[in-house]
């Protein structure tokens, strides 16, 4: 018998628009008009961790503004090669002794992670997988039958989460052969989508994927991951908008970020502008302290001011809460405010 070969794909605009995506630093500051003094150690940076920042996103960025806070998420800089301080390391959430199969990370009751895909379409620079070895721990092809069979051998599992890299990487027809994939499995019952690209690149958002996402048996959640309201323009409202309509529920994770987001009028303006969008803020992360981002990092009892401080302006259906993740525990770490 013949095999069937599945029809070439053509090429989305989201994929064409990514195709023109700044990969180097010197493009950058180019292009955004920057000092370039910095330019020799955003390089050096870059060596270790590489540039990726769609046009859309950096459109939004504000010229000749070396301290834009959508530019200091992806901008290489030479705190990264700095001595870290100790606790700072490569698996900062634990995730190798969490896997139970290659791409498969099972940590919590109920759930399981399946790491879809290395690939992603902006590199923050935070990013607590910037090391994560994803040649050897994606569910690619090979391993992706093993993970699945692994899942459907534990019916305890009601909820699987799809992760990277992104997962919205994969093609509309990849995910949908996923998606169908886990349908079959009869004690799945929730589909959990982590993505950046609905806020950094919203015309992955396609009429496929949200029509795939509706008529799914599985209920399907969208976490974005917004940390800035001057990420959330018109492009970005509109594929949450299609995503609601879908009947999909849409969740946001935000990390504190020193320098980017540490003021409560700026986060106050984010969790207003995500709830406007139908966008239910979710959890506010304390960093993870992965090895090259500590600059980046807040002292915790100032993050429990500042969170207090929330708090006090925010109705409660409009805070996240506060949280870290710690390698071996059994949830989220929930941190509470100072008064």
């Amino acid at each position: 018998m013949i095999p069937r070969i599945a029809a070439p794909e053509k090429t989305a605009a989201w994929q064409r628009e990514l195709a023109r995506a700044i990969t180097d630093p010197a493009t950058l500051y180019r292009q955004l008009g920057l000092d370039s003094a910095q330019l020799p150690a955003a390089l050096r940076a870059a060596r270790s961790f590489s540039v990726m920042a769609p046009p859309g996103y950096v459109a939004r960025m504000k010229p000749g503004d070396p301290t834009d806070p959508l530019l200091l998420q992806v901008l290489p800089q030479a705190a990264e090669l700095a001595q870290q301080p100790a606790g700072y390391r490569r698996d900062p959430v634990g995730d190798d002794d969490a896997s139970a199969r290659p791409g498969l990370i099972h940590k919590y009751q109920g759930r399981v992670l399946l790491v879809a895909t290395g690939a992603c379409a902006i590199h923050c620079r935070y990013c607590f997988r910037r090391h994560y070895p994803y040649q050897e721990a994606t569910a690619g092809p090979r391993q992706l039958a093993d993970a699945l069979d692994w899942i459907a051998r534990h019916d305890d599992i009601e909820e699987v989460i799809l992760s990277g890299g992104d997962p919205l990487m994969l093609t509309d027809q990849r995910l949908d052969a996923l998606i169908t994939a886990l349908e079959l499995i009869p004690h799945v019952e929730r589909l959990r989508i982590h993505s950046r690209l609905p806020v950094v690149l919203p015309s992955r958002v396609t009429a496929d994927l949200v029509e795939r996402l509706r008529r799914s048996r599985l209920t399907a959640i969208v976490v974005m991951h917004s940390n800035h309201p001057a990420e959330l323009d018109d492009s970005v409202a509109d594929a949450c908008r299609r995503l609601r309509e879908a009947g999909v529920l849409l969740f946001n994770q935000s990390v504190l970020l020193n320098g980017i987001n540490h003021r409560p009028d700026v986060l106050e303006k984010l969790f207003k502008r995500l709830f406007s969008l139908g966008v239910q803020p979710y959890y506010l992360h304390l960093l993870d302290r992965v090895a090259g981002a500590a600059h980046f990092d807040i002292d915790e009892t100032e993050a429990r001011r500042l969170y207090a401080e929330l708090a006090a302006r925010l109705p409660g259906y409009m805070l996240p809460r506060l949280a870290r993740e710690v390698a071996g525990d059994l949830s989220k770490r929930i941190i509470g405010f100072l008064a």
